[in-house]
Formats: structure tokens, sequence, C-alpha cells
């Protein structure tokens, strides 16, 4: 009897001590699901800029013919050069201008006002009755777009644990590319359907407005950086969002290791071109500047500004190369999926660098098909399928792992500043690319042109060989040890 009492208790014990890890599992499990999903909800509401990004600079592609007609802005070469990289030249200004105040103000703050500064530009764009008035409302919309371009890789690297920082940064360029593959869709339908009416341009430029209200009105649901509140001394705070986006486990020690990071941070308080006086930050500055530059010198925004041109000057028909367009966006939207995928295995210098050699191997196929089948009826199509190897390998390759390594080389008391500078030339050199290329196209033709884009790949790959960092695997904190201690 006493045996059988004691077994009762024992296996009573048993079940309460069962029924005590099961809870704790099934809690764990649940912490896991909301900060899990919490975390999923925060990116797409962010990444609804790099939607705007991509859209913003995609539609002029196929609005640029509409606009052009003698019944609409009648523009000449240099005027669609100044119309379409007037947005790239305001998002130079921008990407320095509003990463320095996001760096004062927040992540979160910042990202609000860009926003509605989306809604105005795209209305205002939309709108225009000159080409004069369309450049200056493209540059004040530019500004949003360089902005974005800085905030929010910024943000997703600082909200991300390290295990899935290279996937989540990279959803940033999967919507850019996703809103250059909406702008060329819808393009193509309204160019097909209602291409003989009067401003069609228009309308493809104003549905942009859209995803700008979303974004803006998400952002209620959004946190601020945790980094950028420890940075300002909110630590209750960060510890507050920390608990909402990772494990219960896992909030304090991370917060105790970006504390000590911002103590060691604390010479460049606050941040100012004065940090440039720091050696490694300048070396980390200059290596930024060099990848935002060797990205659009290799000619993305050829193929996204004036991709339809190309085609239409390879042989297609206007609403021919409209719909062969679409090809080229989802070609860049398969691409950076593959590339997310690709992001647990493969280094990221490895990438980089067989993307480069993609693209210049893809725009020498280029300028030879347009040398050599010159007049044949194989060129148009020898051109759409180089075009979508070019974008396989960018899109794969150099236009994403550009953005996420310069979402994690800067230390977070200059991210904005660091991030600002490198986005900065990065759209400059976009700016002169898009400006000249029509210009270039109508002096020295499809070979001549493309040759050109081919010696500035070649500068891209020795660049890429000699200077981008290997970060994969690292967290933010041990990429900033590594860069002072290689100086």
């Amino acid at each position: 009897m006493l045996n059988s009492q004691k077994r009762s208790v024992f296996s009573s014990y048993q079940d309460k001590a069962l029924n005590l890890r099961l809870s704790h599992l099934v809690h764990k499990f649940h912490i896991h699901w909301s900060s899990a999903h919490y975390l999923k909800l925060v990116t797409h509401i962010v990444t609804l800029g790099g939607l705007l990004f991509g859209y913003d600079t995609g539609v002029i592609n196929g609005a640029l013919p509409f606009m052009s007609r003698s019944n609409q802005l009648n523009m000449s070469a240099s005027m669609q050069g100044l119309v379409t990289s007037a947005l790239t030249l305001g998002a130079a200004f921008g990407a320095v201008l509003i990463g320095r105040i996001a760096d004062k103000k927040g992540r979160k703050r910042v990202l609000s006002a860009l926003a509605l500064l989306f809604i105005l530009g795209t209305v205002g764009s939309a709108l225009a009755p000159s080409a004069t008035i369309l450049i200056f409302v493209r540059f004040i919309l530019g500004l949003a777009v360089g902005g974005t371009s800085v905030i929010v890789p910024s943000f997703l690297a600082e909200i991300a644990p390290l295990r899935l920082r290279g996937q989540i940064v990279t959803q940033n360029e999967l919507m850019i590319v996703t809103g250059q593959l909406l702008a060329f869709v819808l393009n193509a339908v309204l160019g097909n359907l209602f291409g003989n009416v009067a401003g069609i341009w228009r309308w493809m430029i104003v549905l942009a407005s859209i995803p700008a209200i979303l974004l803006w009105l998400g952002m209620f649901l959004v946190p601020e950086s945790p980094r950028w509140l420890v940075a300002h001394g909110k630590l209750n705070a960060a510890l507050g969002v920390l608990n909402k986006i990772r494990l219960a486990d896992e909030a304090k020690p991370e917060l105790e290791r970006i504390q000590k990071t911002a103590q060691a941070e604390a010479q460049l308080k606050p941040a100012s071109f004065k940090a440039l006086k720091v050696s490694w930050v300048r070396r980390l500055v200059l290596i930024g500047i060099g990848l935002g530059v060797m990205q659009q010198i290799a000619g993305i925004n050829v193929m996204m500004y004036y991709g339809t041109t190309i085609l239409q000057s390879s042989g297609f028909g206007r609403n021919a190369a409209l719909i062969a367009n679409i090809f080229n966006g989802l070609t860049s939207v398969i691409a950076t999926i593959v590339t997310i995928r690709l992001m647990k295995t493969v280094k990221r210098r490895s990438m980089l660098i067989t993307g480069i050699c993609g693209t210049m191997t893809a725009m020498l196929g280029i300028a030879l098909a347009n040398r050599f089948l010159s007049g044949m009826a194989i060129l148009p199509y020898v051109t759409i399928a180089l075009t979508i190897v070019y974008l396989a390998f960018f899109q794969s390759a150099l236009g994403p792992l550009t953005w996420l390594l310069l979402s994690e080389i800067f230390p977070e008391k200059i991210r904005g500043l660091g991030m600002g500078f490198a986005t900065f030339f990065l759209w400059f050199s976009n700016f002169i690319v898009g400006y000249l290329f029509p210009i270039i196209l109508a002096k020295m033709g499809m070979f001549g042109t493309f040759m050109v884009f081919v010696g500035l790949n070649v500068l891209s790959l020795l660049f890429a060989i000699k200077f981008a960092p290997e970060t994969a695997g690292k967290s933010l904190e041990q990429i900033e040890a590594k860069a002072k201690a290689d100086l």
C-alpha cells in the first residue's frame, strides 16, 4: 500500500513536471511565433519604401515615350535625360541630408515624413503641365527616394537578428524590383489599351500614390530601431522593442551587446563630418562610396530607365517593347528571390564578383549583337535575351549585395552619415548615367554606347576584387571591430 502511494506521488510529480515543461515549450513557441510574425509585418511595411523606390524609378521607362510626344511635353534627347535623371539627382541629395536627419530624429519618424513626401511628389509629377515643372517635382520626389534608400536598409539591418540579417535586408531589394516590375506591367497595360489617350503617362505615374499612402498608415505599427534608442539613452524603450522582435532569452543579451558598442562609439558623438577625422571611419566611408559608384556604372539604370527605348532601337515596335520589358522586370524579381535563398550558404564577395562578371559579359554581348546583327530580324530577340541575362546577374548579386554591404559596414552612430555619403555618390552616378545615356546613344549608337559600359564594368570588377568586404556570419558589432583592426 505504501509503495503504491509512493508510486502515485511520484507519478503525480512526473505529470506536474511534464506539464511544466510542456507549458514552457508552448510559451516559448508562442513567443517565437509572435515575435517572428511581428518582425515580418514590420519588414513588409518598411519595405514599401523600397516598392516606391522601384516604382518611381521604373515608371519612367514606359512613360517617357508618351510624355515626349509633340502633343504632350515635346522633349528633346537632352530634356528626356533631365526628366529621367532629375529624380536620381534629388535622391543623391536626399540620401546625404535625410540620412543625417534620421540619425538625430529616428528612423521611424523620418520614414513617416518621407511617405508624405512620396504622396505629394507623385501627385505633383502626374499633374505637371510642362517638362520644366516635371523636372523640379521629380527632383523633390527624388529626395524621398534617396531618403528611403538610406533609411530602409539601415533600419532592417538594425532590427534583424544575425541569422536572418542578409535575408531581411535583401527583402528591400526584392521590393525594389517588384516595384519596377509593377511599373512595367502597368505601363504595358495602360500603353497598349489606352496609348492613344492624351496624358496616359500621368496615370502611369499617379498610381504610385497608393503604396505611399499604405506606407504612411503602416508606420503607425512600426517601432523605432532598438539600436537608435540605445544610442539616445532610451534603454527601456529599446528593451521593449527587442522583447517584441526577439525570443524572451535573446532580448537582454542583445541589449547588453548594443550598449557595449554604443559606449565604444561615444567618441563619434554627435554624428557629423568630424567623424571622418577618425581613420577607420574615413576608410569605411570611402569603401561605401566605391560600392555605390561600382553598382551604378555597371549600367543597371540604362536597363531600368531606357529598356523600352533600347528595345525600340533594336527593332521592336512601341507596344511590343512595353510588353517585352515586362520580362526584364520579372527576371529581376526571380533573381532577387534566388539571392535570398542563396544568402545562407554563399559568401557575399563571391556572389558580388560573379555578378559583375555576368553583367560585363551581357553588356559585351549586346554591343556585339548590335554591331554584327544590325538590320536583321533576330536582333531585337537577341537584345531582349541578353538584357534578361544582364538583369539575372545584376539582380541576383550586384544589386542586392551592394545595399546589403552598405547597411552592414557602418557603425550605428555614423550609419546615417556613412550611408548618406555612399548613397549620395551612388545616386549621383545614377544621375550621370541616366542623363548621358540618351545623348551618348544618339551620338555613338548602340555598339559604341554599350562598349563604354563594358569598360565601366571592368572598373567595377577591379574595385570589388580589391576592396569589397566579407560580412557574412558576423554581427554588426563584429564588423565594426574588424574594420578597426584592419586599419
